[in-house]
Parts: C-alpha cells; structure tokens; sequence
C-alpha cells in the first residue's frame, strides 16, 4: 500500500498528549516499510529525531501553513492520486479527501468543557472533527470508554471506531533504576515525603480539588509536600492562583516541564501519585506513574477505571474527603502491601505497548486494501 500520513502532530520539540501519541505511532509504522510505503506530510521542516528517510518512508514540506488541513493537504492529495489511504493521527482529516481517510480521536472534552478552550480550537474541535469523523472510513481512538463516547456523540457504527491503546517509553519508564538515582533527584529538589502530580496545567485537570485534600492531609502528615509537574495550559490562572500560597509556603513544589528521565525518578521517589482529572481518554500519566513503581490514586470517572484496573486506588474528584481519604490508604499500606500494589501496577501497566499499537493500526490499515 502507499500511504500517506499527516504528521503535523507528531512535528514538536515538546510533545504531551496527542503530540507523544502521533510521534510515537510514526515510529511504530516506520517499522513496517517492508509491506508498505509512507508519505508523511508536514506545514514545517520535520525534527530531527522522527524516522530516517528511506526509499519507502518519505517526508514532504506543504505550504501554505493556513488551514493546512482544509486546503493544501487535501490538495495534495487530490492532484496526486496515487495513494491508497490517507492517515491522520488527529481529529481532523484532510476535508474533501479523495482516498479512504482514517483519523484518531482522543477524547471528546470539548463537548463537556467548552468553556475550558479557546474559541478558536473548539470551532475547530467541534467541527472539523464532527466532518471528519463522518468522512473517516475507520476512527482510532484510546480507549473503550472514548469509543463509547463518539458512537453516542456522533452515532456512527461501532465497527468503525477502533480501540488501539496507547504505549509508553519503557526504556525510561520502568523501575530499573538505583536508589541513588532517587536520592539525587530528591536533594536537587529538596524533596522527602511527597505526593506527584504530572500533567497540563488547566482546570480539567481538577488540581484546586487535590490541593483541598492535601490540605486535609497536612493534620496528620505535616511532612508532607505536593509536587506539581507540567506545563501551564489554557485557563492556568485560575489554577495557579490556588496555588501560590502553598508554593510561598514552600508546601507545593512546582516544577513545570521536566524530561522525561527526571519524571520517573521522582515517581520512584513519591509516596503516591495523584490524578483527580475530571476528563481523561486515556490517562499516559496513570501508565508511566505504574511503570515506575509509583502506587496511583485517580478519578473513579471516564477512562481511569478501564486503564488502571485493579491496580488503582479510586475516588470521587468532586468529593475532597474522599480524595483525601484514597490517598491517605495509600499513605497507611505496610511494606509488604505497597509491594503488592506496585507490582500490580508494574504488571497493569506492561499491557500497553507501542509496538502493540502500531501493529493493530497497520492491520486495521490492510482491510481497507481488502476491501477495495
């Protein structure tokens, strides 16, 4: 098959979300140029570290920029019709494609939190992807929870949704690390008893409700500190607002964005981690913290349940008793209980898998070269 890929997403120096999604699926299908061609597409020059290029994996720079999707793209494909599928790993697919056209969905927050976006970014949520998702010929999203989702949302056959699980970066991600590693990384922070939090700066996020429990917890465990990691999204203000009396007080310690192999450190250095998201179509987060050997206490809402199974311990993120509560049974196990738990997680975790990811894609690929 030749096949064409829109590869925007995956083309960031910093990526989080569907950005790591979209970079990590390119690499995975990079693998597979034996029984297939790629032709991946961007608005910019592509980073240095996406697959080399080959005689069967091929980058092309298309201008103009400006509603890149909606026009040069599909253009592209229109005046070029030698491709037999078209690949976009986002919302939005190339309008007015003349090929069989597979997207992929994250989450459909939009719908829930308008408020929580930019008014230019829910147009484009809200209608590119409702256009998008009709054109599409399959749609591959995260998660069975975000699958049930857009059948109601967008009533399209659930043959034509997808689940197609997201990996991590298990060569980071993982507990094969000395306790001098952990050490190192607790004094360049100051850091000894602490609860983590990883994650986009944003009310959805729901963090005003953690630093309430927190607060809770400070009665019984004064020793305690909350570390805040992530960058500042749309609407952090209101956030970061909560936060800067406990930041003065040297009780929160936000770090903003860290790499990846400072991350995991501090996992393998927490007490817990913490997610009280009110939304999530995956949760990479929750897979990294249980990867590392870091016992999770998360929302008992949309997709978290699904990803952590039984290795979580869950809470409702509106009830800041209950969150507190979760975390303090986490803060109580014995020893031998917290080894349970982490390999538990340890093990929940290994289910997901990049290579796994891209394999069911290529597959899901292949049928629409059997079909036609």
């Amino acid at each position: 098959m030749k096949i064409a890929i829109d590869g925007n997403e995956a083309n960031a120096p910093k990526r989080v979300g569907i950005g790591e999604y979209a970079f990590n699926l390119l690499c995975g299908l990079a693998k597979y140029q034996d029984r297939h061609s790629f032709s991946v597409f961007f608005k910019d020059s592509p980073t240095a570290d996406l697959p080399q290029q080959t005689n069967k994996w091929k980058y092309f720079q298309l201008k103009p920029s400006f509603l890149w999707s909606q026009i040069a793209f599909p253009y592209y494909l229109i005046t070029h019709k030698n491709y037999d599928l078209v690949f976009s790993p986002t919302h939005y697919g190339p309008r007015l494609s003349p090929i069989p056209s597979i997207i992929s969905v994250m989450d459909l927050s939009y719908l829930y939190y308008p408020q929580l976006f930019k008014k230019q970014d829910l147009y484009k949520l809200t209608d590119w992807t409702s256009y998008s998702v009709k054109q599409a010929t399959y749609i591959f999203t995260i998660s069975e929870f975000t699958k049930k989702d857009i059948i109601k949302n967008y009533r399209v056959s659930q043959e034509k949704v997808i689940v197609t699980y997201p990996g991590y970066n298990n060569k980071i991600y993982n507990i094969n690390y000395t306790n001098s590693d952990v050490v190192r990384i607790k004094k360049k922070y100051s850091l000894d008893q602490y609860l983590i939090f990883v994650g986009t700066i944003q009310p959805r996020k729901n963090i005003s409700k953690l630093v309430e429990a927190y607060k809770i917890l400070l009665g019984k465990h004064p020793h305690l500190k909350l570390v805040i990691v992530g960058k500042k999204g749309w609407l952090y203000e209101s956030v970061f607002n909560i936060l800067v009396p406990y930041i003065k007080e040297g009780k929160v310690h936000y770090m903003g964005y860290l790499p990846d192999n400072e991350i995991v450190l501090l996992y393998q250095g927490a007490l817990a981690f913490v997610l009280p998201s009110l939304y999530e179509g995956f949760g990479l987060t929750v897979v990294e913290a249980m990867a590392s050997g870091c016992p999770i206490a998360v929302s008992n809402v949309s997709s978290l349940p699904e990803i952590a199974g039984e290795s979580g311990f869950y809470f409702n993120p509106n009830e800041v008793s209950d969150i507190a509560q979760k975390i303090d049974k986490i803060l109580d196990l014995t020893t031998s209980q917290r080894a349970d738990v982490i390999r538990n997680g340890i093990l929940k975790a290994s289910q997901y898998s990049w290579d796994k990811c891209a394999r069911k894609t290529i597959e899901v690929m292949e049928k629409i070269k059997t079909n036609n």
